[in-house]
């Protein structure tokens, strides 16, 4: 396998199919920007005016968290760990049953623009502000890395500026969102799920006909150990295993589906609670078939490169680079096809970035503007446009963060754990038990024991025992220049050099690196949910004990007094006691 210093760079044709899906979108925006002139309140913008259909929704639903991440990252995860990160589908079928049946009927009976309106119904106006503030950190955070990843494949293929790239992505989705509201980013996203998919499966059927077919592309996988489906180790510290991704993933995935507000602002931007629900199921298929795509891609990128890694060849700088560089390599004679993959990558950019935006607006309006001011309909309809703005700012900067950070896949994953995951528990708190009230205690708790584990995991990353990377190795290359002609394999058996040079740092690392901070990064999620609940209800059930307790000691002293009489000069006169609930401790 040759190995050339430069693999292609995009022609005119590839530049034409990019700029045509911009343009395409940027012109949904403009569209519905001129349609909803009338659009004079802030939750007709927000909310689309609660008239979409099943359909459109549920292909927004999915496009929504399938960004460039899933497009460049998914595959390099099952290129480097195999298959059995296709077990999310499993996941994605208790996700939509369990967000359907228990948290859509909630929000959707509420009326309510912000899912965070409700944790002041249900509990108190600071659990409110304190999940909105959480929402919003986390979502700068997501779709920093989510802008981040598209630019570094753009980089990667056609030597554009990446920041440049990072500018652009955040500038024309910034530009649709805020001039047609929730209508123009549901039908973008409409239309960039089918230029992701058409991306998926340019590269796919390329790849299969190289490899000479589907049988050979498994054949290899199952030789390289990446048809791992059935790995039923127990153990918390590996990577993914079918526990792993079936238990963690459905709280990972349930906390985006269930009860994040972007998700939730389209499932109940539709004209009735069928159609929402629909949606949900609709958006089933729509998983099933990018995870599908996706995980495949990784199994035809290990079918190309099995015997010459271009990771560890130093042909490209990050495994989340591998997608578009076997794209450039294999699809350099058909013009036009580089630029449909990386308008895929971008497309699903574009879908997300549109969506969080469009969600941040609608929390600060809802949760931190209208509560404290008394702006008519129209001035709130401007303020959200001009939210829309300021928030697509704020993420092209956190875009720089996300440049420092390690796997794009496990980074992205990681925040929705760290911070999910309690909201989860806070949600499922008040739902699930109607006579909880210790939902702040709860979500505090919940919180800082994920960000213990998942803060602690960023300075000890587990080692390679416990993440079990497959086997990669250089041996069937043959590079192009001297000073590229070194050899470096690593295997199951003999992991390689940075194995090594981090089993020499095994002795300076604490206690907890190997064992609380080496869980595997699919478990932060059930951590912060699962710390939240138990809090909560302990919280809840001693403050509940505690006026039981109260009560049962007035009770007492009443029949006490009843028995000796009320002349007893030493005896307190509980006639002139206050018995009513609202005296009591709550």
């Amino acid at each position: 396998f040759a190995f050339p210093r430069v693999i292609g760079s995009f022609v005119a044709a590839d530049y034409a199919v990019f700029a045509l899906m911009l343009l395409v979108s940027a012109a949904i925006g403009v569209y519905y920007a001129i349609v909803g002139r009338g659009q004079s309140s802030s939750r007709e913008f927000l909310m689309g005016g609660q008239s979409m259909t099943a359909v459109p929704v549920a292909l927004s639903l999915t496009a929504s968290f399938m960004s460039a991440i899933t497009v460049l990252a998914t595959p390099a995860e099952v290129y480097r760990y195999g298959a059995s990160y296709g077990l999310f589908s499993l996941s994605y079928v208790l996700v939509v049953v369990v967000s359907s049946e228990v948290f859509l009927p909630v929000f959707y009976r509420l009326g309510i623009t912000s899912t965070y309106e409700y944790l002041e119904i249900r509990f108190n106006r600071a659990t409110r502000l304190l999940g909105t503030v959480m929402f919003i950190v986390q979502t700068i955070l997501y779709t920093g890395i989510v802008i981040y990843a598209p630019a570094l494949a753009l980089n990667q293929v056609t030597g554009m500026d990446l920041w440049g790239a990072v500018i652009s992505t955040g500038v024309v989705c910034t530009f649709y969102c805020a001039m047609g509201g929730l209508k123009a980013v549901v039908w973008t996203d409409v239309f960039q799920v089918g230029i992701m998919v058409a991306g998926f499966l340019s590269v796919i059927i390329r790849a299969v006909v190289l490899q000479g077919g589907v049988s050979n592309i498994l054949n290899h996988a199952e030789f390289g150990g990446r048809l791992n489906f059935w790995d039923f180790d127990a153990s918390p510290l590996r990577r993914h295993t079918f526990w792993t991704i079936t238990f963690g993933g459905t709280f990972v995935w349930t906390s985006i589906y269930g009860i994040n507000q972007a998700q939730v602002q389209r499932y109940i931007s539709c004209k009735s609670m069928t159609h929402a629900k629909m949606s949900l199921y609709i958006n089933l298929l729509g998983l099933w078939v990018i995870l599908l795509c996706s995980v495949f891609a990784g199994l035809c990128l290990y079918s190309v490169y099995k015997h010459c890694d271009p990771w560890t060849a130093g042909m490209v700088s990050a495994p989340d680079q591998l997608m578009p560089y076997m794209v450039m390599d294999i699809l350099r004679d058909y013009p036009g096809l580089p630029g449909l993959f990386v308008a895929a990558a971008y497309s699903g950019t574009l879908s997300t970035v549109s969506s969080s935006v469009n969600a941040l607006a609608a929390v600060t309006i809802e949760d931190l503007i209208k509560p404290y001011t008394h702006m008519s309909e129209k001035n709130l309809s401007w303020t959200s446009k001009g939210l829309s703005f300021l928030y697509g700012a704020l993420c092209i900067g956190m875009a720089g963060i996300a440049s420092l950070m390690g796997s794009l896949l496990q980074a992205a994953i990681s925040i929705f754990g760290i911070i999910g995951g309690p909201l989860l528990g806070l949600f499922s708190l008040g739902i699930l038990c109607p006579y909880a009230n210790g939902g702040l205690a709860g979500l505090l708790s919940g919180l800082v024991m994920s960000l213990w584990v998942g803060i602690g995991a960023q300075f000890y990353p587990p080692l390679p025992e416990q993440s079990r990377p497959l086997g990669l190795t250089t041996h069937g290359c043959n590079f192009t220049t001297a000073a590229d002609a070194f050899n470096w394999t690593a295997s199951p058996t003999e992991p390689g050099l940075y194995t090594t040079v981090l089993q020499q740092n095994t002795a300076e690392r604490p206690f907890l690196a190997d064992n609380w901070y080496s869980l595997s990064y699919l478990y932060f999620s059930p951590i912060g949910t699962l710390t939240t609940l138990a809090v909560g209800l302990v919280v809840s059930l001693l403050s509940g004990t505690l006026s039981q307790m109260v009560v049962l000691l007035l009770t007492i002293l009443h029949v006490v007094e009843n028995k000796l009489g009320n002349n007893n000069p030493g005896f307190c006169n509980v006639h002139e006691l206050d018995f009513t609930k609202s005296s009591l401790p709550t």
